[in-house]
């Protein structure tokens, strides 16, 4: 979307100021389906970094999430620019990957469509 979506902005808005991990979201970016909940982007850049600091080989990157980027202070009134996932998928054929979900980030002005829940696939 050249625009974000106004009513995107503004779930990912509530999202950042409840510190909610509830609101399942799906959209579409890049011809992909992306599915999970949203997290508020403080939180999401805390368990990146936890996830990254137990790593041997990614360690050092753990500080440039923990931080934030300089002037990071969230909920200062500006509309969000990015859905921030947890526990999501990618879906692919009868797949969501990892199976386990993932942590993602997507700017809002590159999704294409959306939905609200959490979609999976089911083999009844």
């Amino acid at each position: 979307m050249s625009n974000p979506d106004e009513l995107l902005v503004a779930i990912s808005a509530a999202v950042e100021s409840e510190r909610s991990n509830q609101m399942s979201l799906t959209v579409v970016v890049g011809g992909a389906v992306l599915t999970g909940r949203l997290a508020p982007e403080a939180v999401w850049r805390e368990r990146v970094a936890e996830v990254l600091k137990d790593s041997d080989r990614l360690g050092a990157f753990s500080d440039v999430f923990a931080r934030g980027p300089r002037g990071y202070r969230p909920g200062r009134g500006e509309a969000p620019t990015h859905l921030h996932f947890h526990l999501a998928r990618i879906l692919q054929g009868s797949l969501g990957l990892p199976e386990t979900g993932g942590m993602y980030r997507v700017a809002i002005k590159d999704v294409s469509a959306w939905t609200v829940g959490d979609l999976s696939y089911s083999d009844r």
